[in-house]
């Protein structure tokens, strides 16, 4: 059987080639709907399928987007590649999806890999340095968006959360419930010229405790970003005489830790020790007690993520465009920090 090709669904259609093109890319020009609705029989009728090859050769580009995230099996960016591939799908693109371990190397691996590749556009999750990557990109030209995190090193666009103010709203919830000091787990390799997203919640829990009036001298520990790590880390912490009695965690997954620790030394969360975190995981909802943390549109940063690498007026500085699209943080209220818990006995 011949293959069907573009021609035959514009003769049965009654219509140019260039139109039928039009229906399939959804643009870049209109089509009226009855025409629309013609082709769209006509491709149904004649089973025809695009050759997604050939039109990659003579566009230089592929319908792929390429995103790298530090590490998918963490539950933050489990979600924002899910929200980031739903927001794709409804820009006709798909996603590629590549992990960098927290490795500069790996990063710049996926680079070369997916814009070799001609995809339409890569939004990049970095949480090195960027060194290697920012040359990478400028040796490419690429369709480049920063997503979460904004490294010194890549002045490219970039969607980010207000994660000092994120930071702050929680550290002054913890105070309000009258503990004296907040005790912070940040990062191990955070630094302020890192652009890393847990320096800024270190930094905004700095700024609550100082508007207060507490130290933060002694007050600060260096936490991996896993759980599992942040428990045997947890452990060694509240088993000390002068273990806080707040804690705030720079993400979820370090709560986590922290909360099956404190079960397993038979203390009770929140009433021996206040938790709160920071992403606001599904997960989140569900621990016992369930955790309080700060939460954010995750879908309308991966929607803008995904509409900066594919519109090119989106990006340009001076015609409308935004080179950061910061949205706000807020606090979601649950039970580990001691709002809604029953008095102790």
């Amino acid at each position: 059987m011949a293959r069907v090709t573009r021609d035959d669904v514009a003769r049965l259609a009654g219509t140019s080639t260039a139109v039928v093109s039009y229906v399939i890319n959804n643009g870049p020009r209109p089509v009226a709907p009855a025409t629309r609705e013609r082709v769209l029989a006509a491709i149904k009728e004649l089973g025809y399928r695009p050759d997604r090859v050939a039109q990659a050769m003579a566009s230089r580009r592929t319908d792929l987007i390429g995103l790298i995230v530090p590490d998918a099996r963490q539950p933050f960016f489990a979600e924002l590649a899910h929200a980031v591939e739903q927001a794709a799908a409804e820009r006709g693109k798909m996603v590629l999806v590549g992990n960098s371990d927290y490795l500069d190397e790996r990063e710049v691996h996926y680079l070369r890999a997916f814009l070799g590749m001609r995809v339409s556009g890569l939004i990049l999750i970095s949480q090195g340095p960027s060194e290697h990557a920012a040359v990478e990109i400028d040796a490419w030209d690429a369709r480049v968006v920063l997503l979460h995190r904004r490294p010194e090193a890549i002045d490219d666009v970039a969607v980010v959360l207000d994660d000092v103010g994120g930071a702050q709203l929680a550290t002054r919830h913890l105070l309000e419930h009258g503990h004296e000091f907040v005790a912070c787990l940040g990062g191990i390799d955070s630094t302020p010229e890192s652009g890393d997203p847990v320096t800024d919640h270190v930094e905004g829990w700095s700024r609550a405790m100082k508007e207060a009036g507490r130290s933060v001298e002694g007050q600060l520990f260096q936490a991996p970003y896993n759980r599992y790590d942040t428990y045997k880390l947890a452990l060694e912490l509240l088993r000390r005489p002068d273990r806080p009695s707040a804690v705030f965690c720079s993400t979820d997954d370090q709560a986590f830790g922290v909360m099956r620790a404190a079960r397993e030394l038979g203390m009770d969360v929140p009433q021996d020790l206040a938790v709160a975190g920071f992403d606001d995981v599904k997960e989140a909802g569900l621990t016992d007690p369930p955790l309080t943390t700060v939460g954010s549109d995750r879908e309308g940063m991966a929607k803008a993520a995904v509409d900066l690498v594919l519109d090119d007026s989106l990006r340009v500085a001076g015609s409308g465009g935004q080179r950061l699209r910061q949205f706000p943080a807020g606090l979601v209220v649950r039970r580990s920090c001691g709002c809604g818990s029953p008095p102790q006995r």
